[in-house]
């Protein structure tokens, strides 16, 4: 009860810092966050909403975005929706709660304007970079992400479950109940085209259940009597890639359906041809191309770690977090799912998620470096238990990128995890995931591989403490120049002028401010579009 209580009033602080219940247009949650349409932006007090204890950070993208972490969101979430329907009756709008004003004595200390001097180069890099972002061919990988994203927690709860089965049947122990856990595990993944041509066509604009109806055709046991271009169709043929392909094309179909169907037919006539031909095209061709490019994808990537498993993991795991950057992350999704539902597990997340530790350990060296630094260094220690399981935004955006050079030496603790990985896997012992989404510690229940489960915890579990340490010492030996230490490696006593300008009284040296998310930059570009995690 008194979680429940937590929820609900970590709902009620928010919900008049964005606004009031009539500005709320729409509401959504992934993974770490909640997703909120707005009618009117201006209305959103940031600064107060990142003062709230319950608040990692704030993203602004096509959608405004507040970060709360993984599980906590989930549970906010309802508690939110409850009181803007409450809201939206009770009242047609609501002001902002005002933001929290200083305590009249308050003086500014050195460090608390390093930190918002990192603060504010953090925000102006996620700005250039959304704007960098908004390309055609990034906007398209961000509907690819959309599409993806909301499969995420289905695919962790039948991977965990699917990993416990494997476990049990490798002991032996309770072989009544594992085929009923072999169901729950497999039954998703046997019915994702359906869910993938459901989310494509709400996407791309058009009718969801056309979209799923064209997409169930993939995974219709009947197509095992179809003859396409001189052989036997298999039911599943083409996964997700031909799911979403027979998706997008019914959305064009439909479309084309609209413009030019009388109205008085279209209920009969716009469902009907959009999936008769979308329909026959799936069956006669992207059933088959699609499933000649899932095996090449799954063939190449058995390939490029069985043949360069280290230099591929050096290189995989250093460029995740610039491809998070440059929003190419994206494009990984689609890899990620084909490759489980192929093998039960995709081997690049592993590897990717070495990039999460070497940002965390370049946090940890940054900590140390800056022992002055408080400011900082309350935020290094509020933002890393999330770092640990994989949310990294506040670290990355709040630290180690508007530091500039420890963002590159986090790189190359990613660099070096992912080559420890990649090593093992070139000489035989593979490391998957079952599922896309978390990253860090949060991703061991969902670990698999050839070589039983033990070997392959320890083979991650090893790869994140060479991402650590690599990332750690590079940061603490490489990553500050002398400039960089004087500027951000000030005191947080406040300096007798500051004091006399301020008209304040310094504090006593015990009286330090506690994880005040007020000194948390937004996060930047959206990771729960990176399943991949960082």
């Amino acid at each position: 009860m008194a979680t429940e209580d937590k929820n609900r009033a970590t709902a009620a602080a928010i919900l008049p810092l964005v606004g009031g219940a009539a500005n709320v247009a729409s509401i959504a949650h992934c993974m770490t966050r909640l997703r909120l349409g707005l009618h009117d932006r201006s209305l959103v007090d940031d600064e107060a909403l990142k003062a709230l204890p319950a608040v990692m950070g704030v993203v602004e993208d096509d959608t405004y975005q507040i970060v709360l972490g993984p599980g906590t969101v989930a549970r906010v979430t309802p508690e939110f929706e409850h009181l803007v329907e409450e809201g939206r009756a009770a009242t047609p709008a609501a002001s902002p709660a005002p933001a929290p004003a200083p305590a009249p004595g308050d003086a500014p200390s050195a460090s608390a304007v390093s930190a918002d001097e990192l603060a504010a180069q953090g925000a102006a890099i996620k700005a250039q970079q959304k704007a960098k972002n908004a390309t055609p061919f990034k906007l398209f990988l961000r509907k690819i992400a959309n599409i993806f994203v909301p499969l995420i927690p289905a695919l962790i709860g039948c991977g965990i479950i699917a990993g416990l089965n494997g476990l049990l049947v490798n002991l032996e122990w309770l072989p009544a109940v594992t085929p009923a856990l072999a169901a729950m595990a497999s039954g998703f993944m046997a019915l994702i085209a359906v869910f993938v041509g459901y989310n494509t066509a709400k996407e791309f604009g058009g009718t969801p259940i056309l979209g799923g109806a064209v997409a169930a055709i993939i995974v219709f046991p009947g197509v095992a009597n179809i003859d396409a271009f001189g052989q036997t169709l298999s039911p599943g043929q083409g996964g997700v890639l031909g799911a979403l392909g027979a998706a997008v094309l019914a959305v064009y179909v439909e479309k084309w359906c609209r413009r030019w169907v009388p109205e008085a037919l279209d209920v009969l006539v716009t469902p009907t041809l959009t999936v008769l031909i979308s329909g026959l095209v799936t069956i006669f061709g992207l059933m088959y191309v699609a499933g000649e490019v899932s095996s090449a994808i799954g063939t190449f990537a058995d390939w490029l770690l069985s043949n360069g498993g280290a230099g591929a993991g050096f290189v995989l795991g250093g460029l995740f977090l610039p491809l998070v950057m440059l929003g190419l992350h994206q494009a990984l999704i689609p890899i990620h799912t084909t490759l489980i539902e192929q093998q039960g597990y995709t081997v690049l997340l592993p590897i990717l998620a070495m990039a999460g530790a070497g940002q965390v350990g370049a946090a940890v060296a940054v900590y140390f470096r800056l022992p002055r630094n408080e400011s900082i260094r309350r935020t290094i220690k509020s933002a890393l238990p999330a770092g640990l399981l994989g949310v990294g935004e506040p670290l990355i955006y709040g630290v180690s990128l508007p530091l500039g050079r420890p963002f590159i030496t986090a790189c190359v603790g990613g660099a070096f995890g992912g080559g420890f990985v990649g090593l093992f896997n070139q000489l035989g012992d593979t490391v998957g995931s079952t599922a896309i989404g978390p990253s860090g510690w949060a991703l061991f229940p969902l670990l698999d591989g050839n070589h039983g489960l033990g070997s392959t915890i320890a083979i991650y579990g090893g790869g994140l403490l060479v991402g650590y340490v690599a990332g750690f010492l590079a940061t603490y030996f490489f990553g500050f120049g002398k400039e960089l230490l004087a500027e951000f490696n000030v005191s947080q006593e406040p300096t007798p002028s500051t004091v006399a300008a301020t008209g304040g009284t310094p504090p006593a040296p015990t009286a330090t401010t506690g994880p005040d998310h007020r000194d948390h930059p937004d996060p930047g570009p959206d990771p729960a579009k990176a399943p991949a995690g960082v």
